[in-house]
């Protein structure tokens, strides 16, 4: 099995992909001689790593029968200080909201994701570090961040 997707360029600095009959529109700032008819492409790298991993997490609690009331993601790419520009860092943050006796089921689908299922994920760390928080109701129930101290 393969993917494909087509990407026409639209003029100037906007090209549109087309993903699975889904129009993806990328463009650049005007600044650097786009239109700011989209975002930029790099950051899609974060969005397809939140959209695996989140569907993964709902996934898994659907199967186990434990429902949070919300959930959320936050996706920040570190990125290099000189070209080529790319990213050398990657870290979530997963928040949800629910009952306590949903915690654990919360915290479990991510590890499940992160250590099994997602494959952008996987491929990532292959590459960069890609670390993670869970916040369950506002608290922190788990990091995997090792704080950096310059001296």
């Amino acid at each position: 099995m393969t993917h494909e997707i087509e990407t026409q360029w639209m003029g100037k600095m906007q090209f549109n992909a087309l993903v699975n009959g889904h129009t993806v529109v990328m463009d650049a700032p005007e600044r650097v001689g786009g239109e700011d008819n989209g975002p930029i492409p790099k950051p899609f790298v974060l969005s397809a790593l939140s959209g695996c991993t989140g569907m993964d997490v709902i996934a898994i609690l659907k199967r186990s029968s434990h429902q949070v009331q919300d959930f959320n993601m936050k996706v920040t790419g570190e990125i290099s200080k000189q070209a080529p520009i790319e990213y050398i860092a990657i870290h979530i943050v997963y928040e949800f909201k629910g009952n306590e006796d949903s915690k654990q089921a919360a915290l479990d689908a991510v590890m499940a994701s992160q250590e099994k299922y997602c494959g952008i994920s996987h491929m990532l760390k292959k590459i960069i570090p890609v670390t993670w928080d869970v916040t369950y109701n506002g608290h922190l129930i788990f990091t995997n961040k090792k704080e950096t101290i310059l001296s």
